[in-house]
């Protein structure tokens, strides 16, 4: 993070999402326009908002200058588990390490609310994403010596240590 750069936990309502989330649909279109049922906007209004927003979630927007240029949502899965959905860098921000910093905010964020476990998956399109996960020690719930067209969602899972 530069100086300056600032996290905002907020709602995916809020006016500043909305860039993060028409791009995202955008790149979800690009990438998977003939997979997705219902096209990207139907996978982006999967869940209410509600669900990334407390109590029950969060929706995560990493600001430089007060504008959007990464970000991220939790979501409660159970009492032990959370999911986190939507991690998103501006394309002009790409490659500074942003997604890794969104990623270990919602970590921190999941663990200071008690849950043991993190989930989430990617598609089989988003090798970046893929590599970001096995990074950072997530373990993936499936064969990585697949073809990831085979392989269809990857879903991933990480042990969290208490928050203290």
């Amino acid at each position: 993070m530069r100086t300056g750069d600032t996290f905002l936990h907020t709602t995916p309502l809020d006016p500043l999402a909305r860039p993060l989330l028409v791009d995202l649909e955008r790149e979800y279109d690009e990438r998977y326009r003939e997979l997705f049922s219902g096209g990207a906007a139907a996978e982006m209004n999967r869940y209410p908002a509600e669900i990334f927003s407390p109590p029950h979630g969060t929706f995560l927007l990493l600001l430089r200058a007060g504008e959007p240029i990464s970000g991220g949502a939790l979501m409660t899965v159970d009492e032990h588990t959370a999911e986190i959905k939507r991690i998103w860098t501006h394309p002009d921000h790409r490659g500074q390490g942003l997604a890794k910093l969104v990623l270990a905010e919602l970590e921190a964020e999941a663990a200071k609310r008690g849950f043991a476990d993190v989930v989430l998956s990617t598609g089989p399109r988003q090798p970046e994403a893929v590599g970001l996960y096995l990074a950072t020690g997530y373990e993936p719930q499936f064969d990585p010596t697949l073809d990831p067209l085979v392989i269809g969602e990857h879903a991933f899972r990480k042990h969290l240590p208490a928050a203290g």
